[in-house]
């Protein structure tokens, strides 16, 4: 799930990168990503808590970022929408914790799940928002 919130929040924040300053609604940054507004919103919930966006209610509100784009890594913006999850899931399955491995194997594989995510972090921390945005 963490690979396609991403992937909506950077076209989220580049969208309002590219327009700084400028106020949009849900529904225009919808048009964009093709998407329902409601997951927009949705997405936009996380990002505001993660302090990148600010909103405005009323009739010329809306959502613009919260801080300059060349100050917006890319893994601010991952770190926003992760939240408590990883990038991979354990199995759904309760292991057997009468088996060697299975009594701890979820244990483990959160330990590589962690890791997965600061690679993951290490990597998009070297790209800003303002780099990105300027590829359009």
């Amino acid at each position: 799930m963490v690979k396609s919130k991403f992937s909506i929040s950077l076209h989220i924040m580049t969208l309002l990168a590219y327009y700084p300053g400028e106020w949009h609604s849900s529904a225009i940054i919808a048009e964009s990503l093709n998407i329902n507004p409601v997951l927009v919103r949705k997405e936009l919930k996380a990002l505001k808590s993660g302090g990148l966006v600010e909103s405005k209610e009323g009739k010329n509100g809306g959502v613009r970022l919260g801080k300059s784009a060349k100050n917006i890594s890319l893994a601010d913006i991952f770190e926003a929408i992760k939240g408590d999850s990883h990038v991979l899931n354990l199995s759904n399955n309760l292991p057997d914790v009468n088996c060697k491995i299975g009594s701890q194997i979820n244990e483990k594989l959160l330990s590589i799940f962690d890791n997965v995510d600061n690679a993951i972090v290490d990597i998009l921390k070297i790209q800003t928002l303002e780099k990105f945005k300027n590829q359009f």
